[in-house]
């Protein structure tokens, strides 16, 4: 789903204040009620709010929010991101891109790159990366999730297991004030250690919405990655923590 500027601004006023009510969007975009309803009932149908008698909410902490939404969430966060990441991985190197709408950002950065190996379990990613000749893309076995196109599973894991490469590119679904690492799948999750452990230098991207949600399967401490970029760490705890575990902290906004 491609969101419009109005829904977008809809989408932001829900997190920050946890809920929207028709009425007063109406006033605030000095549009019809009519239009708002549209606006929200195509924002809830993309799971990235939940409708209310007479408005919206920002969806809990602990729910997932459906690929296409995610992808139209901190667009521009994830894209300066991305790139970022590719500045880090130099041509000739080899890396792994794992699940998740950031991490295909840095997948897009690096398409100028040369003689490179990628290794994912991202379907998006290597459709994207397959077209050019000077990358050589590698796709894990195992079972395709049909909401994002992720591949996950035992299968995956013991392919990911045959490779020591240079590089990791990861994501998370959310960043715990202790510097836990969590997600929803635990078999994307056991993908994710795998990759964790077979790479040489692990990088981290997340935009700063993980800070405020939570998930129940934990994958891992911001602790084990080398390079963690974001668009705003406002975490003193998660600042603490790389100073003391020597992560490099990249703020890209």
């Amino acid at each position: 789903m491609h969101l419009s500027s109005r829904q977008e601004e809809i989408l932001a006023l829900a997190k920050t204040q946890g809920k929207v009510q028709v009425e007063d969007l109406a006033s605030h975009f000095q549009v019809t009620p009519q239009t708002i309803r549209k606006d929200l009932n195509d924002l809830c149908d993309a799971k990235a709010l939940n409708r209310i008698h007479g408005g919206a909410v920002f969806p809990s902490g602990n729910e997932n929010v459906r690929y296409d939404a995610r992808r139209s969430m901190a667009a521009v966060e994830k894209l300066a991101i991305g790139r970022a990441a590719a500045e880090i991985i130099p041509d000739n190197s080899s890396l792994f891109i794992n699940i998740g709408t950031t991490t295909e950002a840095v997948g897009e950065a690096l398409i100028d790159h040369r003689e490179l190996m990628v290794i994912t379990n991202n379907i998006n990613v290597a459709n994207r990366l397959r077209v050019f000749p000077s990358i050589e893309v590698v796709i894990a076995g195992g079972v395709v999730r049909g909401s994002d196109g992720g591949i996950v599973g035992e299968a995956a894991v013991d392919f990911i297991r045959q490779f020591k490469v240079d590089y990791a590119v990861i994501g998370v679904s959310a960043i715990d004030a202790d510097g836990a690492l969590l997600d929803f799948d635990f078999r994307e999750v056991k993908v994710a250690q795998a990759i964790i452990a077979n790479a040489r230098h692990v990088i981290l991207v997340s935009d700063a919405s993980k800070f405020e949600r939570t998930a129940p399967v934990r994958m891992g401490h911001i602790s084990q990655v080398h390079t963690f970029i974001t668009d705003r760490c406002l975490s003193p705890e998660i600042r603490k923590i790389c100073a003391e575990s020597e992560v490099r902290l990249v703020e890209t906004g």
